[in-house]
């Protein structure tokens, strides 16, 4: 190294494989993880299990783990929505993860979803309390599409859920 130049920091995303199911349902089951979930409660590992296991074989889901220099720190889930190249996609960072993790995943995600699995569009949904996760979408390049007013419901309150977009050609010109 010379100077004052930084260390590169190699990030990616590789396909989830079952030695990774307890430390994916860590983060998973983790406070500050399920409190931004359509579903809070923890999971079991034998439920986690069966879920790999149907989601694994379904060749329109994406199971990804992002590592930062071959260290795993978070999960994203791509699923493709019929024909046409648009699919869902839904992510969390490892709880304690250095700050800009969410953002590098995002992009080693997304550079994975267009260029590796050749998608049109990606669609996400956040729920409307989710602050971060709303700026975390639009710094990415994200066009909020619409809002699924009280959409969900948490047992105590109903939430909007906000929509977003990015298709490919909006990913290529941010780059």
């Amino acid at each position: 190294m010379e100077g004052n130049s930084k260390p590169v920091v190699q990030d990616c995303v590789r396909t989830m494989v079952q030695a990774d199911l307890e430390l994916v349902l860590g983060w998973r089951n983790h406070p500050e993880v399920r409190r931004y979930m359509y579903t809070r409660q923890e999971i079991g590992l034998e439920q986690h299990r069966q879920w790999f296991e149907r989601a694994s074989q379904d060749p329109r889901r994406h199971l990804l783990v992002f590592e930062t220099d071959g260290r795993a720190s978070g999960f994203v889930n791509v699923g493709e929505l019929g024909s046409g190249g648009i699919a869902d996609w839904g992510f969390y960072v490892a709880p304690g993860a250095p700050a800009g993790t969410g953002r590098r995943l995002g992009r080693a995600a997304l550079r994975h979803a267009f260029d590796q699995l050749g998608l049109h569009k990606v669609c996400g949904q956040v729920l409307a309390y989710n602050a971060r996760s709303l700026r975390f979408h639009e710094a990415l390049g994200f066009h909020r599409e619409g809002v699924l007013r009280d959409q969900h419901y948490d047992e105590e309150h109903y939430h909007d859920v906000i929509c977003f977009g990015l298709l490919q050609h909006e990913w290529r010109a941010c780059l």
